[in-house]
């Protein structure tokens, strides 16, 4: 357990990010609670973690399985935790992975897509995923370009293991260094793309996981349903960088 003064700042923070996560919603004129914060813990131990949990973050992003995996060996987070898996995944990490009944955000190939189906249908364990794009097109970034993303969908969509997998939607990070009317633009075309995915293949896509600590309120103008905060969680409580 966390001393008190930082379970305090953890808990501020956390309000904090609700404020302006909530401030943004309304300024798009979109819904009250139709934005999901996943707190990204990927900077923080296990004890700080499950601070955040009782700081009222019940849904938690990590980057790296074994890191998700380790944690949950360590402390008891409470069965209403949703986890998130947000960064590149190997497919020698699934196995593992779905007990925790992650929604995977990063499915950049056909083959960790196939993979992802696999371990679902052999575990019976229903999976939830996003389809990564490089919506940018750094040629440095993982993701999917813009023109594999139809086929995957109707790959899926046309097969005998949707129970086990359902594509849900699309996620997408603007590119390093990018300012805000650029990433305001990049998230603007993620969502057009998902609206042109939903048009051409019937599949309903209602998640788009855009936006990080830096730029979600952008993200949130452009149709966010998820955003990834990080870094703002945890002002005050990790060294400098």
């Amino acid at each position: 357990m966390i001393d008190p003064s930082s379970q305090a700042r953890l808990t501020e923070n956390w309000q904090a990010v609700q404020h302006d996560v909530d401030a943004a919603t309304t300024a798009a004129d979109r819904p009250a609670g139709s934005v999901t914060i996943i707190g990204v813990t990927k900077y923080v131990d296990a004890e700080m973690t499950l601070g955040l949990v009782h700081a009222g973050c019940r849904v938690l992003g990590e980057n790296r399985p074994q890191v998700l995996w380790k944690k949950n060996e360590e402390v008891a987070f409470p069965d209403d935790v949703q986890w998130h898996l947000i960064g590149h995944l190997q497919r020698n990490k699934l196995r593992r992975s779905l007990p925790f009944h992650p929604m995977i955000h990063s499915v950049d190939s056909p083959r960790l897509l196939t993979a992802i189906v696999e371990e679902a249908t052999a575990q019976q364990i229903p999976t939830k995923v996003l389809l990564e794009v490089n919506i940018s097109g750094e040629e440095a970034k993982t993701g999917l370009k813009p023109q594999e993303l139809r086929p995957m969908i109707e790959s899926q969509l046309g097969s005998s293991d949707t129970d086990a997998v359902e594509i849900v939607g699309l996620m997408a990070m603007a590119g390093w260094g990018t300012d805000a009317d650029a990433a305001r633009q990049q998230f603007a075309a993620t969502r057009e793309l998902r609206d042109q995915l939903t048009q051409q293949t019937g599949a309903a896509l209602p998640e788009l996981s855009m936006g990080m600590s830096g730029d979600f309120a952008a993200a949130i103008a452009e149709g966010a349903t998820m955003v990834r905060i990080g870094s703002r969680l945890f002002e005050g409580l990790l060294p400098p960088a």
